[in-house]
């Protein structure tokens, strides 16, 4: 009864009570008139009695009675089941609102790359959620495997910094250990060389060992862990210690066993260098440092095997040198014997001179002399003792194309260079200051018809001689000479290069014959390249892959006279699977195909990289198409507008794939509600934050439908502000959005606009009208000695035939034109209003959309686009 009682006082106080007892009143008088007719029909009077005599006769009257006490309890009922589902539909609400909030949380925490934010139990309708939380794990995976290559990447470059700046094997292996060491956090290091000739691995370097004890340290291949890593040529990873093994000394540590030890092999085109090993009091290296120390490893033993070969070069060099200095003795006492012997000529000529009988024989001895002189290849020239010439061989015509006395009178000089001149005057003061050394000089001639050519002079000071009493100088032309030597030394630059190449070098004649291949050939096919040479290609046992596009080479080389041809191949290399990029370069001599030069290089890890990158660029694409699917899920179409304006068009362009801009239509009551909205930036960023602002919009809206367009951007300001925390002591984000909201009540034509930035346009009669919006953002951190005010509301009692634009601000911010560098600029886009108002909406909006992409041209969109246009 209690409760009974309690129910029933909750009842009155509402308004349920009143309406059943008016029920019950009403009900009450049918019944009376139902009994007054039948009392009457029946020729009863009032009265109880006559009333239980006519209920006797007719017991259908008991059910009559009955009627208005059941249709009180029939309503109580259903009044009751109106407020059960009126409580179940708020809950719903409350629930839809939080899940809504958790949403606006998580995506925040995304754009902000708060990947480990905890999104918490998703439920099997939050679709939304779901797609959240797999777009945060790929990105959450891509950031972490971005992070690895970058900091291999880094640490790859500080240690190839450290590689450049040394030559010394000593000071460069301790500066390599101790950048090692710091970036694998490392206790410990050792720098082991292999001595091939003696099959041995030696100490040269160590970080944190005693030096005394560092120095006698050495393995023979198989010896330990360090010549068993050398053996194997393989890393070695353990974090099990042998007995016996070195410690590590430490003032605060005092001598500590290592617990895990790195050894990794120096190998460089499959020539073992050296071992470098580490030790660490952590438990366990990361697998990032052991891919690290592996692939920095390469560089290392590339490094000490080019450090080996200057050493050895410079040693062959020092031998040269000690070689050219003994000839260059041998040549002096051939000199001195050649002086002697040409003493002994002039005496023989004085002797010859005197005798009368001789005189004939010598003047045709002189004719020879002279015939051979012309005919040289040398110019030979005698300056006397103040640098004129005194004599010039007549092969100076052949060789210079000048004179002897062209010569004579200062050609010899003025055709020269400053450097020439410089070069000449230097070997005269040379040879007078030291008459018995010879001296050569090398220098560019310009000739009569304008050639320049290298000369080399040679001079021997002859002023003493009683026969030459002069300075005499041999000049040849040595400009083939040089080409020659210089073609050499190309060609041998070449030869090594290719030698030390990593790529397959090999030259084929057109027929198939090798003419060349360097060492990789025996990586690729098996054989060695002294064994390749003068062999046919059909003769030489290779990969089936490699022969078929070596002939494919040759042959639409030769029959397509084609200038370069490629192709991808896949080789098996040492049990594993190698991709070549193999490219043929055809080689004509007078333009008749000689030999064919085809390169083979290695892109296997190019390929792996590029799968790689594809692989994360897929991912990364599905997770925006599946958002850009949630986000037209969410969002109004045209279709969904034009319901309510009929007359209407939306130009909509995002930039990617995803929009930062987006629409937003809401109904409630007489009233309906229409924006264009500019988040900040763009792409997923901008989409993330479009859903506070579309989530915000839709709950101001939907709270009271008295708002005015200003008082909807006041409280949208306040809400954004509080969902991303910049109401907050000590924010800093400025993330936000413009807006242009209008507030429509089409039954008494009036509209109520509001903006943020964004402006709204009004054409009315061809004139357009601007009503600006407020010049500030939707959200971000206001300056304190600037008081906000409220968002100004502009109310426009609309004509018929009146029509609004509005519109983001990437489509007047857009760059194009001539010159790629005007702005569509709102000046425009007013002409195009004012001046196309016999077109529909929907032709004008498709003009603005032609307009747009002739403007744009080739020039990459730099924002998203959106404008609505609504004709009354």
């Amino acid at each position: 009864m209690g409760v009974f009682w309690d129910r029933l006082g909750s009842y009155l106080t509402r308004g349920y009570v009143l309406r059943a007892l008016l029920l019950l009143v009403c009900g009450v008088l049918v019944v009376s008139v139902a009994w007054v007719l039948e009392l009457s029909v029946g020729g009863y009077s009032l009265s109880a009695e006559s009333l239980w005599r006519l209920h006797r006769t007719q017991p259908v009257l008991w059910i009559v009675d009955a009627l208005p006490i059941i249709a009180v309890c029939i309503y109580l009922l259903m009044s009751r089941q109106a407020r059960v589902q009126s409580k179940n539909m708020a809950a719903q609400l409350e629930e839809q609102r939080q899940l809504i909030a958790r949403n606006a949380r998580f995506a925040k925490a995304l754009g902000e790359g708060h990947y480990d934010v905890d999104y918490g139990q998703t439920q099997e309708v939050d679709t939304l959620g779901a797609a959240l939380m797999r777009m945060r794990d790929n990105l959450w995976e891509t950031a972490k495997r971005d992070n690895e290559e970058s900091w291999i990447t880094r640490c790859k470059d500080e240690v190839g910094y450290v590689l450049r700046l040394h030559n010394n094997l000593q000071v460069l292996g301790y500066e390599v250990l101790k950048k090692l060491v710091g970036l694998i956090d490392a206790v410990q290091g050792s720098l082991f060389l292999y001595d091939a000739d003696e099959k041995m691995l030696r100490g040269v370097a160590g970080y944190a060992y005693a030096r005394e004890k560092y120095n006698q340290l050495s393995y023979k291949l198989g010896e330990g862990l360090v010549g068993e890593c050398a053996y194997e040529r393989g890393t070695i990873y353990r974090t099990e210690i042998p007995e016996g093994y070195t410690t590590i000394s430490s003032g605060l540590l005092g001598d500590q066993k290592p617990q895990s030890l790195l050894l990794v092999p120096l190998v460089t085109n499959e020539s073992l260098q050296g071992v470098v090993e580490f030790a660490s009091i952590r438990p366990a290296f990361s697998a990032r440092e052991r891919r690290f120390l592996e692939e920095v490893g390469e560089i290392v033993a590339r490094t000490l095997f080019n450090l080996r070969i200057s050493a050895k070069t410079e040693t062959l060099l020092k031998e040269s040198q000690q070689m050219t200095r003994e000839l260059r003795e041998n040549e002096e006492q051939l000199r001195q014997s050649a002086e002697e012997m040409q003493v002994t000529h002039e005496e023989l000529e004085k002797s010859n001179e005197q005798l009368e009988a001789k005189i004939a024989e010598a003047e045709n001895a002189r004719k020879r002399l002279h015939s051979l002189l012309e005919n040289a290849n040398e110019v030979i020239a005698i300056y006397n003792q103040q640098q004129q010439i005194t004599y010039i061989s007549p092969s100076v015509t052949k060789i210079l194309g000048y004179t002897p006395q062209e010569m004579m009178d200062g050609k010899d000089r003025e055709r020269l260079t400053q450097e020439g001149v410089d070069l000449l005057q230097q070997m005269f003061e040379g040879l007078i200051r030291e008459p018995h050394l010879p001296r050569t000089a090398q220098y560019i001639f310009l000739k009569r018809d304008g050639e320049k050519v290298w000369v080399e002079v040679v001079g021997r000071n002859l002023l003493d001689d009683n026969a030459i009493c002069g300075i005499i100088l041999n000049m040849r032309d040595i400009t083939e000479r040089l080409r020659a030597e210089k073609e050499e030394r190309m060609r041998s630059k070449m030869q090594a290069l290719s030698e030390n190449s990593l790529d397959l070098i090999i030259r084929l004649s057109r027929e198939g014959q090798f003419y060349y291949a360097n060492p990789m050939v025996g990586r690729y096919l098996g054989v060695s390249s002294a064994a390749l040479m003068g062999q046919q290609l059909g003769e030489v046992q290779m990969p089936t892959v490699l022969r078929e596009a070596f002939v494919a080479a040759l042959g639409e080389i030769d029959e397509r006279r084609e200038k370069k041809w490629e192709r991808e191949v896949t080789v098996e290399v040492g049990g594993e699977k190698a991709i070549l990029r193999l490219q043929a370069i055809p080689e004509y001599d007078g333009g008749v195909l000689e030999t064919v030069l085809l390169v083979g290089h290695d892109i296997t890890e190019d390929k792996r990289i590029e799968n790689e990158i594809q692989d994360k660029s897929r991912k990364i694409t599905e997770s925006i198409n599946y958002a850009q699917r949630i986000q037209k899920s969410i969002l109004p179409d045209i279709k969904l507008i034009q319901q309510f304006f009929p007359r209407s068009f939306m130009f909509y362009h995002p930039r990617d794939v995803v929009s930062g801009d987006f629409p937003w239509f809401f109904e409630k009551g007489d009233s309906l509600y229409i924006a264009a909205v500019d988040c900040t930036g763009h792409g997923v960023p901008g989409a993330l934050l479009s859903f506070i602002g579309y989530f915000t919009l839709n709950n101001v809206a939907d709270h009271d439908s008295s708002y005015s367009a200003g008082r909807m951007l006041d409280l949208l300001h306040a809400g954004v502000r509080k969902m991303l925390r910049q109401d907050r002591a000590g924010a800093d984000a400025q993330d936000g959005m413009d807006i242009a909201l209008c507030k429509v009540t089409p039954r008494e034509m009036r509209l109520e606009f509001a903006g943020a930035h964004r402006p709204l346009y009004l054409c009315r009669g061809g004139e357009v009208t601007e009503f600006k919006g407020d010049r500030r953002p939707i959200g971000g951190i206001p300056n304190p000695r600037h008081p906000e005010g409220a968002f100004t509301n502009h109310v426009i009692e609309l004509v018929e035939g009146d029509r609004v634009f509005f519109f983001s601000d990437g489509l007047p911010d857009q760059l194009g034109g001539e010159s790629g560098m005007h702005k569509f600029s709102p000046q425009r886009i007013r002409e195009l209003i004012s001046s196309n108002g016999a077109l529909s909406m929907p032709k004008l909006g498709q003009l603005f959309s032609e307009e747009f992409t002739k403007h744009m041209g080739g020039a990459k969109q730099i924002d998203d686009v959106l404008l609505i246009g609504i004709e009354f």
